[in-house]
């Protein structure tokens, strides 16, 4: 294990307005109540309600609005999403409705009309409270990133949109995010862009920080045009393991680490460090407001506002296999879910331990029907299932490469550090079969075995992965001290990967498609531009970087420790001829 270098807060560095603290937070908006004096305070679902509505008391309004007082009653809310929802455990159906539809018009009008008519400060709070207010009132937005709404629903604190659900599952909570309020809410927030005048990030509970218009902007656009990096996550797992604590600088006092997501823009964050005061907004907003800047445009017109590269880590070394699973078809998760297109994938082998191994695709001649019996026994508790019979088993090294197309059984086995590249549907994987295990909360893990059965690709089976699946690696170009390899994927899946191992400089090019890559060889190296459209940015060992379309010509070069020495990464970007 090399000495961490791993940077866990990664920002943007920008100057501008911001306001910490309550105190100042409020003070500030009341000089600027005095040319219009009334002020909404709309919420992203995540917030914590309670506390933004206690400090904005502050204010000393003649009129206060909690926006929750003018939903439609909880059940006709349940009864609106359940279609939504569905009666599955984890599955639902991406919705369609908007956040009108929470509100009893009756009541929404009704609020419109005290607000004009009080004499005196008003003050409206809450998800959709720029509804209520006429275009020149002051408008606050209170935004809220997935990780943190999630680490949230872990401990029972907040509310859904227009419902109280905190005593529900975590799982049942996540869902309701993922497939209903979540949409509903990214949907209202992309009309209120141009409107916010100040934007409230309330992650840190009695910490709050407020930027203006103008800084937010600011640093939306000094993003874009430079590599940059969203704020990883980690999270254990019950198959979880022990690399990343020192690799990435973690707790060694926790059990393990399974997780980390570092490139997966609709649940990370974005931090802008704001004269030296860190801010933080979901970076989905980037995609949102930049949309053909970051992806390309040929990306933008295949995907529209979807980010469709995602990376993330699964550490297995010194824990265990992670669950058998399968991923849909594109048509299956159209068809059932909604998705536009499925999470195609692949292993990208970071470091392995002696006698590492990746499962993948069935076994040539399987007997299917005998493979699924012995699944849904297994899920029903009737006996362990055995994979020897029926999948693959390959032997994994450091920098191995396993593709793995939608349909394909598989699982990183015990003893593997796995770059895990992907598509963004990032809640569809089904379980076959989790080797008797329990989940972290003490309580089997939802098995899957019906909806794979479904798309379970038999074709994949030994021949085919060997031939398709297993490092097909070849080189494509190869310069004064570097060599570009092509690693994958799968002619199935839109994502293209290169690898290039270097010892000196080497350009890349983003041709109209944003890049994505890890450093996997190398304590570090440094990205430039040739004619210094961007500041240089420094990227360490297995730290993932976004570089944007709108760079165009980039260079990357061993630096500090690693200069001279040979390094590696692996780029992912999407294939624009496919």
């Amino acid at each position: 294990m090399r000495k961490a270098n791993y940077d866990r807060f990664p920002s943007t560095k920008i100057s501008g307005t911001v306001i910490q603290g309550w105190e100042n937070i409020c003070s500030l908006l009341e000089e600027h109540l005095k040319a219009y004096p009334a002020l909404a305070v709309d919420f992203y679902t995540g917030v914590y309600e309670e506390e933004v509505i206690n400090e904005l008391h502050r204010l000393s309004p003649a009129l206060f609005i909690d926006t929750r007082d003018l939903m439609k009653p909880e059940s006709e809310i349940k009864a609106m999403t359940a279609r939504f929802m569905t009666d599955d455990v984890l599955f639902g159906y991406v919705t369609n409705i908007t956040l009108n539809d929470y509100f009893d018009q009756n009541k929404l009008k009704k609020a419109r009309e005290e607000v004009i008519a009080t004499k005196g400060k008003v003050v409206v709070v809450g998800s959709g409270a720029a509804m209520v207010v006429p275009a020149e009132a002051v408008l606050v937005y209170a935004d809220m990133a997935r990780w943190e709404i999630q680490q949230r629903f872990r401990r029972h604190e907040v509310k859904a949109l227009g419902i109280d659900n905190r005593k529900d599952a975590v799982s049942l909570q996540y869902k309701r995010g993922y497939f209903n309020d979540w949409r509903v809410c990214d949907k209202y927030k992309e009309s209120l862009f141009d409107k916010v005048d100040f934007w409230l990030d309330t992650h840190i509970a009695t910490e709050p920080k407020m930027i203006d218009q103008t800084t937010f902007f600011k640093g939306i656009e000094e993003t874009v045009h430079s590599p940059f990096r969203v704020v990883p996550f980690f999270d254990p797992a019950p198959w979880g393991g022990q690399w990343m604590k020192e690799v990435c600088d973690l707790d060694p006092e926790k059990e393990n680490y399974g997780w980390c997501f570092d490139c997966v823009p609709e649940e990370n964050s974005l931090m802008l460090r704001v004269n030296g005061a860190d801010f933080e907004m979901p970076s989905v907003n980037l995609v949102y407001l930049k949309t053909s800047e970051l992806l390309g445009e040929p990306v933008e017109a295949r995907f529209g506002q979807d980010f469709p590269i995602r990376f993330d880590f699964l550490d297995t070394i010194g824990g265990g296999n992670l669950s058998l699973q399968v991923h849909p078809t594109t048509q299956y998760i159209r068809d059932r879910f909604n998705i536009p297109y499925t999470q195609d994938e692949s292993y990208y082998l970071l470091d392995a331990e002696e006698g590492a191994s990746v499962f993948l695709g069935v076994k040539t001649n399987v007997n299917k029907e005998s493979m699924l019996a012995d699944l849904r026994s297994a899920q029903s508790g009737e006996m362990i299932f055995d994979p020897q019979p029926y999948i693959n088993c390959f032997p994994a090294f450091k920098h191995d490469h396993f593709l793995i197309p939608g349909g394909t059984v598989h699982c990183s086995g015990a003893g593997a550090m796995v770059l895990e590249i992907s598509s963004t549907p990032s809640i569809f994987t089904f379980k076959l079969w989790d080797w008797k295990r329990l989940g972290l909360d003490g309580k089997p893990r939802p098995i899957n075995v019906e909806h794979g059965s479904h798309v379970i690709n038999w074709k994949r089976d030994t021949e085919y992965a060997l031939k398709y699946l297993v490092n097909c690696v070849e080189v494509v170009a190869e310069g004064d001290g570097w060599i570009e390899e092509k690693t994958g994927l799968h002619p199935n899946e839109f994502i293209e990967t290169r690898r290039h191992w270097f010892e000196r400089t080497v350009t890349h090019y983003t041709r109209n498609s944003v890049n994505v890559l890890n450093l996997v060889e190398g304590d570090e190296v440094i990205i430039e531009s040739p004619d210094e459209r961007f500041e240089p940015f420094v990227l360490h060992y297995a730290e993932t970087v976004i570089v944007p379309a709108s760079v165009g010509t980039y260079m990357i070069t061993p630096y500090g420790t690693a200069s001279g020495k040979r390094c590696a990464t692996i780029k992912a970007f999407v294939r624009l001829n496919a």
